[in-house]
């Protein structure tokens, strides 16, 4: 749909420049010490409990672990999913796309931070968001902008945070949501120089 929409260059750099961006996070926050801010619970699963006794997990001890931390993270979240889901769901169909087309245009240098701040609250996959993107751009945004207002559409939702505070702690949420939507601007910035 990404192609389709906007062209093969535009997909292809759209998926490399997102797929970079979340290996070097990913890189560079596991040289920190974050575990403090993860929730204790993380760390109780039953494979870790057999890995601290020193044990090498078996097939069957992994597969009956999976079952016992799915059925312990769903009774734990399946409210917050709903939750979540609701409020993406009254929020989706919201985006007056003339009155953001005109804040974040292109006489805008600020464009691009707009554009990913209103993608935060919003809830959709890569499909849902691609006809409004598609809209977006041909209102006259540039392809930058709406690149940032689909990735933080996707990638920072408001949904996605309240899930995460299930698992993160408020600090590592921060952090988490402070560096992808850097990096979300950064490759929105890089996308109007380039494709201008």
């Amino acid at each position: 749909m990404l192609a389709d929409t906007f062209g093969m260059d535009i997909m292809v750099a759209c998926v490399a420049a997102g797929l970079g961006a979340a290996i070097l996070i990913g890189f560079v926050l596991s040289r920190f010490k974050l575990d403090q801010w993860v929730e204790p619970f993380v760390f109780t699963t039953p494979v870790a409990a057999l890995q601290a006794e020193g044990r090498t997990p078996t097939l069957r001890d992994r597969v009956d672990a999976a079952r016992e931390e799915t059925t312990d993270i769903v009774g734990r979240v399946w409210k917050w999913v709903i939750l979540g889901v609701g409020i993406g769901a009254v929020i989706h169909g919201w985006v007056p796309t003339e009155l953001f087309a005109a804040h974040a245009g292109p006489g805008n240098p600020f464009a691009v931070v707009v554009a990913t701040i209103v993608g935060v609250p919003l809830y959709s996959n890569a499909a849902g968001v691609i006809p409004i993107a598609e809209a977006l751009w041909t209102k006259g945004m540039a392809i930058g902008t709406v690149m940032s207002f689909m990735m933080a559409t996707v990638a920072l939702s408001l949904p996605e945070a309240i899930l995460l505070k299930q698992v993160l702690k408020p600090r590592l949420l921060a952090i988490f949501f402070g560096t992808v939507a850097g990096a979300i601007m950064l490759i929105g910035f890089g996308f109007n120089l380039i494709f201008a």
